[in-house]
């Protein structure tokens, strides 16, 4: 009879992990083909998914080329929405007590959603369980959809089938179950539209997505106990 590789009180927690792997990982294929009708090779846009690997970054980098911006403010507004994951890792850290090569490759999977499903175990061990799998199954549907749709979208003319839309589209698919449930995450979303909306006439592309992260000080403080 042959055993399970997986013990029995870890099997809800990987289900689940592997669940959200599978449903944030299809959303690479709207990446790898908006990153290519942008301009970016099917090369640079599966290197992107490869060591940037965090959608909402990926996402703006992309979206900044589409609009024109220049590859500077197209990194640097990736860094700044990215630069949230280093305070993922400082809860996570105490959980995963991870070193040497390990601690690299958990930085890479510090994600929201791995981040997500490890905070809601019940124990530490399971937290453990549901941040690697969670990380695994999401980094590679994500990587094997970013290909498919990179080769895809350079087999086709994207003009003629509206892929400048997927970038705005996928975007806001991912932000959406944060809008619904969050009041702090709307206020930041209607400020950060504020932001961008009154820069964009008067600025160069780019700009205005880097202005928008303003948003999150403002948001902060409305957040304050008074």
């Amino acid at each position: 009879m042959k055993r399970s590789l997986i013990a029995p009180e870890n099997r809800a927690a990987v289900r689940d992990s592997l669940g959200v792997g599978v449903a944030v990982g299809a959303y690479g294929f709207a990446f790898g083909a908006a990153s290519v009708a942008a301009g970016l090779s099917v090369l640079q846009t599966c290197l992107l998914s490869l060591l940037a690997f965090t959608g909402g970054t990926q996402f703006a980098v992309v979206g900044v080329i589409a609009g024109g911006g220049s590859p500077g403010a197209a990194l640097a507004g990736g860094l700044l929405l990215g630069s949230r994951n280093t305070l993922y890792a400082m809860r996570l850290a105490p959980m995963l007590r991870v070193r040497g090569v390990r601690r690299l490759v958990a930085a890479l999977g510090t994600i929201d959603e791995s981040t997500a499903m490890a905070v809601a175990q019940e124990t530490p061990e399971l937290g453990r369980v549901a941040f690697w799998w969670t990380f695994g199954g999401v980094f590679t549907f994500w990587n094997l959809t970013t290909l498919l749709g990179g080769v895809t979208g350079s087999l086709i003319d994207p003009a003629a089938v509206g892929l400048d839309a997927v970038v705005p589209a996928a975007f806001l698919a991912l932000l959406a179950p944060r809008l619904r449930t969050g009041v702090v995450e709307r206020r930041i979303a209607v400020v950060a539209a504020v932001i961008a909306f009154g820069l964009i006439p008067i600025t160069p592309a780019g700009v205005p997505v880097l202005a928008s992260c303003a948003a999150l000080l403002v948001a902060f403080q409305l957040g304050r106990p008074r």
